[in-house]
């Protein structure tokens, strides 16, 4: 129960996002009847898994919103933004429920039931307010005509019989029940268990069980059907509506697999019809002619027979669409499998000890020289290699469903502050490891809700500015140099460098006569308590906020940075790698020691010799091609032991635009690096970003690269750089 309680999880916060998803496309089109009834199933399916995995606080929650979502569906009330309003909160409190879904011991707390109880009491309100009062005429009548006689005449007649496999689809047949009692009265209930095998052939897994059931409610055939969505095609369904002819239920009878006397008794013992006029209907079933006019059942209002022949015209016409569309999600499901993170990361840890053991079977084959060994050693290591990539692949899912989740914050910021704003979305198709993407969302709706209440202005500024009343926030992904970038812009009033200065002066981080560029300056607003807000709102003013981002953003090894142009708008970008596990490195050897910078960012290594390069302080600088290059020496950087070898080389390397020189002693080329982080005591320490092993076991500092460029900057600049160790590498 507990890994069906997480696959219900799961799978339920799926159905949630696709929820939101096309609330917010029927926010732009309440026509869109297709969005309506994705709605309503993902409803649906959460209170029937719900039911399964026992969480009662989620099916009689969700129960009260798919009663909704099926009255706006028959067109008794109308789709508006109030009722989106409160779908988009029932989503939400949904999610809520689901944290509590995981311990069958867990209940919800008392606000979140009084937050449930308050959305389905708006919900209520608003349906009987929408709601038509306009019920058909024939209703009354109908019933009237029955003169209170036989149950059935004014019943709909169910009759179903569940598949084998509907228990293992996660259905509860029971649930259909509980649906059908929710929108009307179960007047006859008859279970059939006939299709029951004996005791040493039955499978426990499989589902014998069928229903005839009378229903008594003021509803639609079409409506009826809708219940049995989800089992149609791997259940056999039949619906008479009231006052059917007596020759119809002979020909259920006939159609159904139970024994014809056992089906007769139940329709007797339900008051459906009488035992003469079944009797005379089969025999004129067997006798192969319709039963006499005279003694069948005939509707008070002639009307009705042609109204069920359109509806189950309609219903054919909708069945072929529905039938193909299962049909296609069927094989896209057939595409795809369900794998727990777990055993992905697993994998993933196996396939970096696999790198490791590889790279020292080919160190000892090349010690070896035997031809033969460091042959078979090139093979396996180009297996690997596809192994590696093949492994990481699996845990790449595309940004485009994270962009998509900020519809909905654009959405309810823009309307919470008053502004009218459009997101738009570009480079959706970019991948990157699912581990990273988990941890940017955080970051990003910081960064959103801020472009939202900072960058974008009023409509009355942006149209008297010369702009378009709607603002623009756009959200934008592509990858470089082994990295995924992702903006987020706004076309907004851009960011005003003297207020954000004055700021800075007032906090004491900077000096008041101070000319820092706009590059500098900027980094400013991701420091601790900085906000540049006149007024504390639900928002901003806090001085929280972009030092989460910068924070979050560095523990992935990242960068944010900001560009902004007054009156134009503010674009803020990360840089992210790809994968947290395994990268092409790049190995270097300085006194005794080794390490790695990844190798999409190498430009170019060259030989450095004395004429080339001039001190300044304790960084250097190199003329490459007529381009100052700024250089580390990593012996100094890292306060290593002994003397420079007789022969110098710098690997250049290049991130965000910014270019640095290593200085080392020795090129020791490409090297698969398995990324190992390093301890909460060394996570300080800037220029580090982890570790690796090497094929011999010795231990390599992998170097972060964007804090080694920030520092050669800053010693081109004038200012020294710090050892970020005391002690030596080892």
């Amino acid at each position: 129960m507990d890994e069906l309680r997480q696959a219900y999880i799961a799978e339920s916060q799926e159905l949630l996002a696709s929820l939101e998803e096309n609330l917010l496309s029927l926010e732009q089109n309440p026509a869109d009847s297709d969005a309506l009834n994705a709605v309503f199933r993902a409803a649906h399916t959460i209170k029937g898994g719900a039911g399964i995995v026992e969480c009662d606080y989620i099916v009689e929650f969700t129960h009260v919103v798919e009663n909704a979502l099926d009255e706006a569906r028959d067109g008794r009330i109308k789709l508006d933004g109030e009722l989106i309003q409160l779908l988009l909160a029932s989503g939400d409190q949904i999610a809520r429920l689901l944290e509590f879904a995981s311990d069958p011991a867990a209940r919800p707390d008392a606000d979140t039931l009084a937050r449930g109880e308050e959305l389905l009491s708006g919900l209520r309100v608003y349906a009987s307010q929408q709601s038509s009062s306009d019920l058909p005429a024939q209703t009354d009548e109908r019933l009237e005509s029955s003169g209170g006689g036989m149950v059935g005449h004014d019943c709909w007649h169910i009759s179903i019989r569940f598949g084998e496999n509907v228990l293992r689809e996660g259905m509860d047949p029971l649930s259909f029940l509980r649906y059908l009692s929710g929108f009307g009265e179960i007047a006859h209930l008859t279970t059939l268990l006939d299709a029951m095998p004996d005791a040493e052939a039955m499978d426990p897994e499989a589902c014998y069980m069928g229903f005839e059931i009378d229903f008594r409610a003021d509803t639609s055939k079409e409506k009826i059907e809708r219940v049995f969505d989800f089992v149609r095609d791997s259940c056999l369904l039949n619906i008479l509506p009231p006052y059917s002819r007596v020759s119809e239920y002979v020909d259920l009878i006939m159609t159904l697999p139970e024994d014809t006397l056992r089906l007769g008794e139940i329709l007797l013992q339900a008051g459906v019809i009488t035992a003469v006029e079944l009797n005379k209907g089969l025999a004129a079933q067997e006798a192969g002619m319709a039963a006499p006019e005279a003694e069948q059942k005939t509707a008070p209002l002639g009307e009705i027979l042609v109204e069920q022949h359109a509806v189950q015209k309609e219903l054919v016409e909708a069945a072929v669409v529905k039938q193909g569309q299962v049909s296609d999600k069927k094989a896209q499901d057939a595409k795809l499998i369900r794998v727990h993170a777990d055993k992905l990361d697993q994998l993933i840890n196996l396939v970096g000890e696999l790198v490791i053991a590889g790279a020292s079977a080919a160190l000892l084959a090349q010690k070896s020289k035997d031809e033969g060994m460091f042959e078979a050693t090139s093979t396996i290591s180009r297996l690997v290699d596809e192994i590696r990539d093949g492994a990481l692949r699996l845990r790449m899912v595309q940004i485009g469903e994270t962009f998509n989740r900020f519809h909905r914050v654009v959405r309810d910021v823009s309307r919470d502050l008053g502004k009218d704003i459009e997101l738009v979305i570009t480079g959706g198709e970019a991948e990157l490891d699912k581990t990273v993407v988990e941890k940017i969302s955080d970051p990003l709706t910081h960064m959103v809700r801020n472009a939202i209440d900072h960058g974008i202005e009023s409509a009355e500024a942006r149209i008297a500015a010369g702009k378009p009343a709607r603002g623009r926030v756009r959200l934008n992904a592509f990858h470089e140099s082994g990295n995924i970038v992702i903006e987020v812009a706004d076309d907004g009033g851009g960011l005003k460098r003297e207020r954000i200065k004055q700021k800075a002066v007032a906090k004491g981080l900077l000096a008041a006569d101070a000319d820092p560029s706009d590059a500098d300056l900027f980094k400013l607003l991701f420091e601790p308590g900085f906000s540049t807000a006149d007024q504390i709102s639900n928002l901003s003013g806090r001085g929280v906020g972009l030092d989460v981002v910068k924070r979050n953003i560095e523990a992935l090894r990242g960068t944010a940075t900001i560009e902004s142009q007054e009156g134009a708008g503010t674009t803020m970008s990360i840089r992210l790698p790809l994968t947290l596990a395994i990268i092409d490195g790049f190995l270097m050897g300085v006194s005794t020691s080794a390490y790695v910078v990844p190798l999409d960012m190498v430009e170019e290594c060259i030989e450095l010799t004395d004429g080339k390069s001039s001190n300044k302080a304790r960084g250097n600088m190199l003329n490459l091609r007529g381009e100052v290059l700024p250089l580390i020496r990593l012996r100094e950087y890292f306060a290593l032991a002994g003397r420079s070898g007789r022969r110098e080389n710098v690997v250049v390397v290049k991130y965000a635009g910014s270019k640095a020189g290593l200085v080392v002693d020795e090129l020791m080329g490409e090297f698969q690096t398995v990324i190992k982080p390093l301890g909460k005591i060394f996570t300080h320490l800037r220029g580090i970003s982890g570790s690796t092993i090497l094929g011999s076991g010795e231990v390599a500092l992998i170097l972060d690269v964007p804090s080694l460029i920030a520092l050669a900057t800053e010693s081109e600049s004038g200012r020294t750089y710090a050892s970020p160790l005391a002690l030596s590498a080892h």
